[in-house]
């Protein structure tokens, strides 16, 4: 009998083409949601068609302490300064021994927004920054 690994993870390593932008602490937002138009049929009252019309991808949030990888995420978003060109990313949930659980590859990936610690000597709290990724669909399972 094979053992299956249970999809607990304690971080999402994140590769954009082939750079790494380090791993984070949490990953929200993979999803898809596909928008349904319903079509009447004359003559058939025991059901309304629901015909799939456009796909929509939601935006990944990714968020972590500040390390040193944020500088990372800087360089890639100021490296489109001259202009943005979509990218390829590849999404990695791993245990806590570096054992890759599942992953995602998504496509045509834009940074839509970056948000970085708030530093106040008032209260003393982890600095984290937040990632926000807007993408074009899934690649298949990632691998």
């Amino acid at each position: 009998m094979t053992q299956v690994e249970e999809a607990v993870s304690v971080c999402f390593v994140v590769r954009i083409d082939d750079q790494s932008l380090g791993s984070f602490s949490s990953c929200d937002g993979l999803g898809v949601e596909f928008t349904l138009e319903q079509r009447e049929e004359g003559g058939n009252n025991g059901m309304v068609w629901q015909l799939p019309t456009r796909i929509r991808y939601s935006n990944v949030r990714l968020s972590r302490p500040v390390t040193r990888d944020s500088a990372r995420i800087i360089d890639w978003i100021a490296g489109m300064a001259a202009g943005v060109t979509r990218k390829t990313a590849i999404i990695e949930a791993r245990t806590l021994g570096g054992t890759v659980i599942a992953s995602w590859a998504l496509s045509g990936v834009v940074p839509v927004r970056w948000s970085g610690p708030q530093l106040s000597a008032d209260s003393p709290k982890v600095a984290t920054e937040t990632l926000e990724l807007a993408h074009h669909g899934f690649l298949g399972t990632a691998r």
